[in-house]
């Protein structure tokens, strides 16, 4: 399980769609619908919110929305009802974690998106996040 805090712009369509289940998957989780996961890294910064439930559908919007800017539909029935107007933190050493993760996919998998964003040294955060000074976070796995 992925959950991205790079912008979903970044992602490949095997991505975006990768992003899009493992996220139905983890507001799944959150809402007690299933007993696997309930401890998966990814979740934690989500279970870490006082609404972990709302975060996640803010998060899913965030992917639905750019699905729809590619034409895609994706079921956005199935996000989850509850309301997040907010941001959350994230760190600067954790979306430069994920982006040079995300490059080394892409550059096999999407050469020309690899290539589009060759240049870019600080990639726009997922619209949830809003990004502050510090390092890679202890959950995730190096």
């Amino acid at each position: 399980m992925r959950l991205w805090t790079v912008h979903p712009h970044y992602l490949d369509a095997k991505g975006l769609v990768a992003a899009w289940r493992e996220a139905l998957l983890a507001q799944k989780v959150l809402a007690g619908g299933t007993r696997g996961y309930t401890r998966h890294p990814q979740l934690a910064r989500f279970q870490a919110q006082p609404r972990p439930l709302a975060v996640m559908a803010a998060y899913l919007k965030g992917l639905v929305t750019e699905a729809r800017s590619r034409g895609y539909r994706f079921d956005a029935t199935k996000i989850s009802r509850a309301k997040f107007t907010g941001t959350v933190e994230e760190t600067s050493g954790q979306l430069l974690y994920e982006w040079q993760h995300l490059q080394r996919k892409l550059h096999v998998r999407a050469p020309q998106l690899f290539q589009q964003h060759f240049g870019v040294s600080m990639p726009d955060p997922h619209p949830l996040f809003r990004i502050v000074p510090g390092p890679v976070r202890d959950w995730e796995r190096q």
